[in-house]
């Protein structure tokens, strides 16, 4: 339980008598980067206001660092560091500037832990500069630092990469993926950008309709060699459904089968032991491709073709 840094408990959420969260159940690790992704309506954003406190929970709870944003809201939510989209800062101050005024609204924020985040984020040299003339790589450097400043132990952030280009995505991800290994933040990201969370993320759940459909390993920016080497396979057999129940009962793998074609995921090693199995079981082999599968496969073999906030 002390390496839990966030909790969500049977958390619903209804409008009306509509029930539009239904009963979430996850923990987030401290030093962990966890990514959320759904499509368009799944209730990414409604859970993180809810998580932050921004909406009340028809049902549940959320545990920050085991204290209840219910009962006691004020510790709770003290853990906590959000940005959502775009950070807000005063163009015409300095960075500086900035997050002396934020670090004045809050007790106990030294100079020194302004020096800190700053480092952290890599702004020693712009920090001097007036906020106006910051690319938007910056200003998202600079709102992280800004919800840094109290020490948070998560760090929630939606579409931290939105509007970036190329460099500024990469940027931001260095300073995530450091954040989480040198603060032991617990870091939530939701994003839209599927290729940026598998590089990103250790961990993602994805959310269909209100429901978390599913939390795994991704392969992140240090991938062990299990999940370097896993491979999704398609093959055309036939009869499918003896061939579904050979590779539960012979490998321990589950798939899923779709219009004469079996779905699933192994390491590039074992294609040929299963080909043999089959065919030694009397399951016809017409085709066998595999490729190597990306949270994009992943995310679609759950959700369906859908269109993604």
């Amino acid at each position: 339980m002390s390496n839990v840094a966030m909790e969500l408990q049977d958390v619903r959420k209804s409008i009306g008598n509509k029930e539009i969260i239904k009963g979430l159940n996850f923990s987030i690790h401290k030093g962990e980067v966890f990514g959320f992704i759904g499509p368009n309506g799944a209730g990414k954003t409604t859970t993180i206001r809810m998580m932050v406190g921004l909406m009340q929970l028809s049902q549940g709870d959320v545990l920050i660092q085991g204290k209840s944003i219910k009962h006691d809201f004020k510790n709770a939510i003290r853990e906590v560091g959000a940005i959502v989209e775009n950070p807000e800062m005063y163009p015409f101050m300095t960075g500086w500037q900035n997050l002396m005024h934020y670090a004045r609204m809050i007790p106990g924020i030294t100079k020194e832990r302004v020096k800190e985040v700053i480092a952290l984020v890599g702004l020693e040299k712009p920090i001097k500069e007036k906020v106006g003339k910051y690319s938007l790589g910056m200003r998202q450097r600079l709102g992280i630092a800004q919800a840094l400043l109290h020490k948070p132990s998560i760090l929630i952030l939606d579409e931290p990469t939105n509007g970036l280009d190329p460099a500024g995505i990469r940027e931001v991800r260095q300073y995530i993926r450091r954040l989480a290994a040198e603060e032991n933040v617990a870091v939530i990201i939701s994003s839209h950008l599927l290729s940026e969370i598998e590089l990103m993320c250790d961990r993602i759940g994805i959310i269909k309709n209100g429901e978390l459909i599913a939390t795994q390993t991704v392969q992140g920016s240090t991938p062990t060699e299990e999940q370097a080497t896993l491979t999704q396979v398609h093959m055309e057999v036939s009869p499918l459904n003896l061939a579904v129940e050979a590779l539960k009962t012979n490998f321990a793998i589950d798939a899923t089968s779709k219009e004469a074609m079996l779905h699933f995921q192994t390491e590039k090693e074992k294609i040929p032991d299963i080909v043999r199995s089959f065919v030694q079981n009397d399951i016809a082999v017409y085709q066998v491709n595999s490729s190597k599968s990306t949270l994009e496969d992943k995310f679609f073999d759950l959700i369906g073709e859908n269109t993604i906030e």
